[in-house]
Order: structure tokens, then C-alpha cells, then sequence
């Protein structure tokens, strides 16, 4: 069986931590945030944990 290729798109979005969660950053936080709240950009700078139900797409997606 081929190695399994890596999703270039998702790599870029998705980085894995030493104990094998996926993190991934918020959306709606590139631009217009004028009208965005200072507590909401602070929010979205923050880094987040995927869900356990997306974890198996993703780690196909990886490669892993």
C-alpha cells in the first residue's frame, strides 16, 4: 500500500501538540474588525482544541 500524502491546506491550518491533540486557529479574526469588539479580537487570537468528533477527518487529512 502508498504512503499516504499529506493535505497541503490542512496542514497549514492544523499543527499537532506532543500529546496528539489537534489545534487549530478561530475564524473571522483576518480582517474588518472595526466593528468587532477588543474582548472578541482578544478571543479569537487564542489558539483552540478540535473537537473529538472532527479529529478522525483531520488526522486522515494529516496523513497520521
Amino acid at each position: 500500500m502508498p504512503k499516504l500524502k499529506t493535505n497541503r491546506s490542512a496542514a497549514k491550518r492544523f499543527k499537532v501538540t506532543g500529546t496528539g491533540k489537534i489545534v487549530r486557529h478561530h475564524a473571522k479574526s483576518a480582517h474588518i474588525k472595526t466593528k468587532k469588539s477588543p474582548k472578541l479580537k482578544r478571543n479569537l487570537r487564542t489558539s483552540a482544541i478540535v473537537k473529538k468528533c472532527d479529529e478522525k477527518k483531520i488526522n486522515r487529512m494529516l496523513g497520521l
